[in-house]
């Protein structure tokens, strides 16, 4: 944002959204009439894309879409508060919902993109995404390496004027329905782990790249794993400098482990309507008037508060600039330690009636799917221990664990391994 430029008034800038909103967006529906079943299909998740792209687009042409992001790549150049004010005035009302791209795309990808890509990338980039045209997956973690990031072996090859890129992906989010991946690639292997690392931008299209989806413990197909055969990418699609990729890990992290957009963060002045999910799935069950199922129901509520107003915090941490990876990893700890103790109440609250359910009933089967992904979130985007790891020596400053890898050039990490599997 220009500081010589006069910025809209807010009262103004509120009214004419809650106009433009009355005129061009669908009312949000009661709860009960809104509420879907959490077994997303591949038909369904491609119906709640498609739908979510047109939304977005809807916003795009209004002026509301990107409201924080720069005015150079199509955004507003706007202040945290007026995403806020618009989000409070489309509180009621139907948004773009694009699933888990409301994060890898919004949250993650594309505003580090905004931080180390090339200007004439972004130019050409951001505003289609902006636009709902371009959404961006996450070609990060592979069969040997997940929560150690740096330990990536997916290789790419300078070729002239582009790379070559060679190996596998794992647990790429909904990679299936992308338009472009966020990948990390190895591009020297003769430094330590981290200094020979590099980024790009990879359209999903592109030749030699299969993409498979992995159906979960729901039957949902949110994972997928990717092959990379000879898949060509320009410079230009390059992210960051060459060799220098783990500077853009550690802003992609930031923003992973819980530095959300604002579109996403609430503002934590009250603690909202005491959880109605759960609340519903008591009242059903009969127990609404158990002191137990009460205390349960308060247990919940404050924890939902709390991770709210930890999320803000985050948030406004990260629109000052003052966030490291350490301190974004506690709220993706809080998420994580937080997430299966909440679908177990809902479990407990609705007892039997949480294992079987009517399917033509929307949303009945909402408890048992949380209940089997209660332990997600603590595992993708880097675990638990992960997480204590990054406050411990970032936050807490305390001793770094030992590290027979960090030092050594990466190729002869691969032949010790190799040697301590009995395959030399």
């Amino acid at each position: 944002m220009n500081t010589t430029e006069t910025l809209p008034d807010m009262n103004i800038y509120r009214e004419n959204a809650r106009r433009w909103l009355a005129e061009h967006m669908d009312q949000r529906p009661s709860s009960d009439a809104s509420a879907e079943s959490g077994l997303a299909t591949e038909e369904f998740l491609k119906k709640k894309i498609a739908t979510a792209r047109a939304l977005q687009r809807k916003l795009f042409d209004g002026g509301y879409s990107g409201i924080t992001w720069a005015k150079e790549y199509g955004g507003q150049g706007l202040p945290l508060e007026y995403d806020v004010a618009f989000l409070e005035a489309a509180e009621h009302y139907v948004m773009p919902d694009f699933d888990t791209f409301n994060s890898t795309t919004f949250d993650v990808c594309v505003p580090v993109m905004l931080e180390h890509s090339s200007p004439e990338f972004l130019r050409s980039f951001i505003p289609k995404v902006l636009a709902g045209e371009l959404l961006v997956c996450q070609f990060f973690s592979e069969p040997s390496a997940g929560s150690d990031l740096a330990g990536v072996r997916t290789r790419a090859t300078r070729d002239g004027d582009q790379w070559v890129i060679n190996g596998q992906k794992i647990w790429s989010t909904l990679a299936q329905f992308a338009d472009w991946g966020m990948c990390l690639t190895r591009t020297n292997w003769d430094v330590p782990k981290h200094r020979g690392l590099t980024w790009f931008a990879v359209p999903c299209d592109s030749a030699g790249l299969t993409i498979r989806p992995i159906r979960q413990i729901t039957g949902s197909p949110h994972f997928c794993e990717d092959f990379f055969d000879d898949v060509a990418v320009p410079d230009g699609y390059r992210i960051g400098e060459v060799n220098n990729g783990w500077t853009v890990t550690q802003s992609m992290l930031v923003r992973e482990r819980g530095a959300a957009r604002s579109a996403d963060t609430m503002s934590p002045t009250g603690p909202g309507d005491l959880v109605p999910d759960l609340v519903a799935a008591a009242r059903k069950a009969g127990q609404l008037a158990d002191p137990v199922v009460r205390q349960k129901l308060a247990r919940a509520h404050t924890n939902d508060y709390v991770s709210r107003a930890l999320g803000f915090r985050i948030a406004q941490m990260t629109a000052q600039g003052d966030l490291n990876t350490g301190v974004a990893a506690y709220g993706k700890l809080f998420k994580g330690v937080y997430t299966p103790i909440r679908a177990r109440i809902g479990v407990e609250i609705a007892g039997a009636g949480a294992m079987t359910w009517d399917p033509a009933t929307p949303g009945a089967d909402a408890t048992a799917l949380a209940y089997l992904n209660g332990r997600l979130i603590s595992i993708a985007g880097g675990t638990n221990e992960m997480q204590r790891n990054g406050i411990g020596e970032r936050v807490l400053g305390l001793p770094r664990e030992p590290s027979f890898d960090t030092s050594k050039p990466f190729n002869e990490v691969l032949l010790d391994s190799a040697h301590w599997n009995g395959k030399d």
